[in-house]
C-alpha cells in the first residue's frame, strides 16, 4: 500500500472521528436517550409474570396456535440455542422470547414497526432444560406459545 493511500484514509478516518466528536459535543448524538427506554426491570425480573408485568403492564397471555416456535427438541450447547418466532397476526406491536428456567427469564423483546412482518431469529442463552415462550403482543392484546427444549450442556448457570 503506498504512502499516499494510507494517508487518505488516515485523513478520513481523522475527519469522521472529529465529525461524530463535534455532534456528540452538540448533544446531536446521546447514547443515553436510546438506553433510557431500556426496560431493566423486565430484564431484572427473576419470574416469567413479574418479567410480562414489567414488560407489558400485564401478565396475562391467551394461548394461540398462530405463534410458531422453531427451537431445537434438544440443545447440545444452552450458551446459544437458535429460536424463531414466526406469526401472521395483524398488528404486531411487540414480540418477547423468554426461558421460562432461566434465573432471569426474559431473554429478548422486539418493537416492532407498523408494516414489520412478525418475525424474529435470534440465539437465546438457556440456563437449563425448560420452555421458550413467544409473547406477542398484537392489537393491545398478549398472545403466547411455549415449546420445551432439553438443554444437556453448557447452559449460562453452569
Amino acid at each position: 500500500m503506498s504512502t499516499s493511500i494510507k494517508r487518505r484514509i488516515f485523513l478520513k478516518g481523522s475527519l469522521a472521528a472529529g465529525a461524530v466528536s463535534v455532534a456528540v459535543g452538540a448533544g446531536l448524538l446521546t447514547p443515553r436517550a436510546v438506553l433510557a427506554a431500556w426496560p431493566t426491570d423486565a430484564f431484572s425480573a427473576k419470574a416469567v409474570p413479574d418479567a410480562l408485568s414489567a414488560l407489558n403492564g400485564s401478565d396475562t397471555s391467551e394461548e394461540s396456535t398462530e405463534i410458531t416456535i422453531k427451537a431445537p427438541d434438544i440443545a447440545e450447547n444452552g450458551t446459544v440455542v437458535p429460536i424463531t418466532v414466526e406469526t401472521a397476526m395483524p398488528g404486531v406491536e411487540r414480540i418477547a422470547i423468554l426461558s421460562a428456567n432461566n434465573p432471569f427469564p426474559l431473554t429478548s423483546a422486539y418493537d416492532l414497526g407498523a408494516n414489520a412482518l412478525g418475525y424474529i431469529s435470534t440465539r437465546i442463552k438457556m440456563a437449563k432444560t425448560g420452555d421458550v415462550i413467544a409473547v406477542v403482543k398484537a392489537g393491545g392484546k398478549l398472545y403466547s406459545a411455549r415449546k420445551g427444549v432439553k438443554v444437556t450442556i453448557g447452559g449460562c448457570g453452569g
